[in-house]
């Protein structure tokens, strides 16, 4: 009897601890197996919401984070009517983006009241600008740095002596770089905030966002060369014969488009554009390899194809 006792026991045990592996096992194949925007959206891959998991959420619900917090349809109806009319049909196309903007506001603004910098009163623009100052670090400009712009880029200054723009040239760069720290910590910001996104918005919204030149480009297959610009601005236009030209040069293996920012402001802020013209290089899988501002000569244009694959 005692030993019968004992295998039921044995085997209750048994059962029980099996069945604690089984859902062990199983709630590790679902954090394995969990799509990121990254895993799907590979223009998306280099954006503060790539790490973001995809996921079931409520319809009116288009993303939340770990820490609670939520940004829904309704409020972004609201920060859309909000916007600029005559801008209203290029941000329709890009909720991902507007999305993306807001919920890295949220999460900052939580991150400004963790650092000290804030109450717990509305937190102001002028606070989380002073909280990314905290995080751009000592960056400098050497002489070497300004007048190597200088030399490539002497059109977009008109031709003016160099020491008569240095200090400007000094600026601009710096202003880069310290963007370019921003943009770091940003992406940490949204590594270590859980994002999760309904899977359903972001897939019919992807479709919409890339319904454009840029992006077609980008999702051809192909390596692509964007030069975004704008009628009218001298160094543009001096880049558009050599535009021309490689758009008969390399007529199947590479995307020439040109994007004129005045007329696409939204799309040109996805791009990060600040000052024309700008030559963005992407890959064959539509990642970015290479960006120049300013006038790109032929020649340099050629050797960063080289680098590409795309000329011999």
């Amino acid at each position: 009897m005692t030993r019968t006792i004992c295998m039921k026991q044995w085997s209750i045990t048994a059962l029980t601890a099996l069945l604690i592996g089984l859902a062990v096992l199983l709630a590790a194949a679902q954090t394995a197996h969990a799509k990121t925007v990254k895993d799907l959206y590979p223009l998306l891959s280099d954006r503060f919401i790539k790490s973001a998991k995809l996921t079931t959420l409520e319809d009116d619900l288009i993303l939340k984070t770990d820490t609670g917090i939520v940004l829904t349809q309704t409020q972004m109806k609201k920060t859309l009517d909000q916007q600029d009319p005559r801008l209203q049909d290029q941000l329709e196309n890009n909720l991902i983006f507007l999305a993306e903007q807001e919920i890295l506001t949220l999460i900052l603004e939580e991150e400004v009241k963790k650092s000290g910098l804030a109450d717990e009163k509305p937190v102001t623009q002028e606070q989380i600008t002073a909280y990314l100052q905290t995080k751009v670090g000592d960056q400098t400009v050497s002489d070497k740095e300004a007048k190597t712009f200088y030399d490539e880029n002497k059109e977009m200054v008109g031709g003016m002596p160099f020491d008569q723009v240095e200090d400007s040239i000094k600026k601009f760069l710096l202003n880069n770089k310290q963007q370019t720290a921003v943009r770091t910590h940003i992406h940490d910001l949204g590594q270590r905030h859980q994002i999760r996104i309904n899977e359903k918005w972001m897939d019919a919204q992807y479709k919409r966002m890339t319904d454009n030149p840029v992006d077609k480009a980008r999702l051809s297959g192909k390596p692509s060369m964007v030069e975004f610009g704008a009628t009218g601005c001298v160094p543009c236009d001096m880049m558009q014969p050599i535009l021309d030209k490689l758009k008969k040069k390399f007529p199947d293996t590479l995307n020439i488009v040109f994007l004129h920012v005045r007329e696409n402001q939204v799309l040109a802020g996805r791009y990060g554009i600040q000052s024309i013209p700008v030559q963005a290089f992407f890959d064959a899988d539509g990642q970015e390899v290479f960006r120049h501002t300013g006038f790109f000569a032929e020649e340099e244009v050629m050797k960063q194809l080289k680098k590409m694959g795309v000329a011999r």
